[in-house]
């Protein structure tokens, strides 16, 4: 979904949530300033690899083009990194500029990132230099990784089997409940992590309309830590107050989906939210210089709790840049250099390959073109996943060119067929529920999933809001989906 104006977000920013993180300064024995000082984190360790960050400071003259060296102690393998171009050569690893942030001024700083794989240790560098030139460092220490292990009473383990969800036993499972936006703009914006408070409290009265999901967007900006952000609300920050709502979603018992939702890449041609190269909006379609990286860094997180679902990318349309519909699935599947679109595109099949590259096996969910309001060519196009478990995602409004059961029987029921179907977002603009009532008779007819957008405290007539208070108090189109719910679960 896109979203109501910055104006109508920030009249209902509500408070944040955040889990800070603390650098400490390093100065030289005579108090003069170094030559160059660099910030190592690790912002996320799992059980065989991390990720990393460095953040360096240029205290001499200015230069065009910079490049950072240090040595690994631990064992540790470089396997992938952004805003520099990252190498290593046995234990040293190098990270140097890219065309776009090589000029370093006199007092400025530049930030990239990485993830490795460890074992035995995750020794800390005790080097680095700056173009030859040792720097002193300031380091972060390591978090220690928290278990994830699913709780008894958690939710369960879901797996696609034919064209169900099954939970360990080989029960069918449906994905009913809602989305928790914010996360998705509020961190980019700079005005906190989430829209609204995520305390217990207020995801107990998301478990009390009987919802058994939460789907929670983000943005990959945030998550990876990149430059352009308030470190406040990015890497460490951020990935830590995600782990901390998914933590509390399964306390409650529910199912949480962490879904893409923001990317970088600048896009000016037809039905752009935006003209910002940087996650400000929604983009045609996700980014091969960060998206690949973001859903390695995502999966490596959570591959140790399979309870957690993955949304690869909210809402593609790269059916508005290009001329045909097929060039648009072949740019939705195989990504590259698309028609209409300025930045190198990562496909879906990319995003699968990343997420399974890691050893996670968790569910995946791919939506199609148009919003993710077209599936008429999923089958066709849909990307290999080697664990078996991708399903397909699909949205719909009032509003959307697919919104009636005509176009539901001929071009949903086909793909439900074969693999499951989760409607990830479903939603009208009429403050009314008569529309998605619809939706949910024509799904549950099927035995199939979806999740009603969104639950934040927005005025119902600027876009679909479920709810007018975080305590669960309804609008008249939550109404519909509170007690529908309720009639299902309860």
């Amino acid at each position: 979904m896109r979203h109501p104006p910055r104006s109508v977000l920030a009249a209902v920013a509500g408070a944040v949530a955040l889990i800070g993180s603390v650098t400490v300064p390093v100065v030289t024995a005579s108090g003069a300033a170094p030559a160059c000082s660099v910030e190592y984190s690790v912002t996320s360790q799992w059980d065989s690899g991390f990720q990393g960050a460095v953040k360096i400071t240029n205290n001499t003259a200015a230069m065009s083009s910079w490049s950072l060296a240090f040595d690994f102690a631990g064992g540790q393998k470089l396997t992938q990194g952004w805003n520099a171009k990252w190498s290593q050569s046995g234990t040293t690893v190098t990270a140097a500029s890219e065309s776009y942030n090589g000029s370093l001024a006199t007092g400025a700083s530049v930030s990239a990132g990485f993830i490795a794989s460890w074992s035995g240790s995750n020794a800390v560098p005790t080097s680095f230099k700056l173009n030859g030139t040792s720097c002193n460092t300031a380091v972060e220490p390591s978090p220690t990784p928290e278990p994830t292990d699913p709780a008894e009473d958690g939710p369960p383990v879901l797996r696609a089997s034919v064209n169900k969800l099954v939970d360990a036993g080989g029960a069918t499972r449906r994905l009913l409940g809602v989305n928790r936006s914010g996360g998705e703009f509020m961190c980019v914006q700079g005005r906190g992590i989430f829209d609204g408070p995520v305390d217990d409290a207020s995801v107990k009265a998301i478990a009390d309309w009987k919802a058994n999901t939460v789907r929670i967007p983000l943005n990959e900006e945030c998550w990876l830590g990149l430059s352009t952000i308030d470190p406040a609300y990015a890497g460490a920050n951020y990935i830590n107050a995600v782990k901390d709502l998914v933590a509390k979603v399964k306390a409650h018992g529910m199912t949480p989906v962490v879904e893409l939702h923001w990317t970088y890449g600048q896009y000016t041609g037809n039905s752009a939210g935006c003209s910002d190269v940087h996650a400000s909006c929604q983009k045609p379609m996700p980014d091969m210089q960060y998206t690949p990286s973001f859903w390695a860094s995502v999966a490596n997180t959570f591959k140790n709790d399979r309870t957690v679902v993955f949304d690869l990318f909210n809402e593609p349309y790269p059916d508005r840049a290009t001329s045909t519909t097929t060039q648009a699935w072949q740019c939705w599947r195989d990504g590259g250099s698309c028609p209409g679109i300025g930045y190198e595109v990562a496909g879906m099949q990319d995003l699968v390959d990343s997420v399974r590259g890691t050893g996670a096996t968790n569910l995946i969910l791919a939506g199609g073109i148009a919003y993710s309001n077209d599936l008429s060519q999923w089958l066709t196009y849909r990307p290999a996943d080697p664990a078996g478990n991708l399903a397909a995602a699909w949205h719909v409004y009032n509003f959307n060119t697919c919104a009636n059961e005509s176009c539901w029987n001929s071009t949903l029921a086909p793909v439900a067929a074969q693999v499951p179907l989760v409607a990830g977002e479903i939603g009208e603009n009429t403050c009314a529920h008569g529309f998605i009532d619809q939706v949910m008779k024509w799904f549950d007819d099927r035995g199939l999933s979806y999740l009603g957008w969104t639950w934040n405290t927005w005025d119902c007539s600027s876009g679909p809001s479920l709810i007018s208070s975080y305590d669960g108090t309804p609008t008249a189109f939550g109404t519909g989906l509170r007690d529908h719910l309720r009639a299902l679960n309860g």
